[in-house]
């Protein structure tokens, strides 16, 4: 092979790694959260409410077709029976929701597009009557799954939710 046949065939490989590799670099959304949760306050106290704002972004290509959301309390809000709360609405992207005593489920309103993110809000209603002071903590966790590519791939995730400290003034 003379030197100018190798000199093309090393160009054309470098070519078609560059090539290559930038068609196999992930899209810029990627780097977005798949959930980012806030609450409305950080402490609160007994007889008042706090909400809980769960957003979810599709990280993928294609559109996000069912979306199955729980809140549940951590093991140690559950342990502490001085407190007395209850979740009592959710809004927002909300195609479905059951509000239980200390639970929710949330299901999104569908389909959400590749790169759109959808915004469910949760409220709990903490009791005149619930425990308070040192060591009141409500908090929650949140387990996320979804159906994307046409119900052909799915993922899920289990998220730590933002609570409060339940102060007695």
């Amino acid at each position: 092979m003379r030197r100018t046949h190798v000199s093309r065939f090393g160009l054309s490989a470098i070519l078609a790694l560059v090539v290559g590799l930038l068609l196999s670099v992930a899209p810029a959304r990627a780097d977005t959260p798949l959930l980012s949760v806030s609450s409305d306050k950080a402490t609160a106290t007994p007889g008042s409410s706090v909400t809980l704002t769960l957003t979810l972004t599709n990280p993928h290509d294609t559109p996000v077709q069912f979306v199955y959301q729980s809140i549940q309390p951590t093991y140690g809000t559950s342990q502490n029976t001085a407190l007395k709360y209850a979740f009592s609405a959710c809004g927002g992207n909300v195609g479905g929701c059951d509000t239980g005593a200390t639970s929710g489920i949330v299901h999104h309103t569908v389909p959400v597009a590749a790169g759109a993110s959808t915004t469910v809000t949760l409220t709990y209603d903490i009791a005149a009557d619930s425990g308070c002071g040192s060591g009141a903590r409500i908090d929650f966790y949140t387990y996320v799954y979804y159906e994307y590519q046409s119900g052909l791939a799915s993922d899920s995730g289990i998220f730590g939710v933002p609570g409060n400290e339940v102060t007695c003034s």
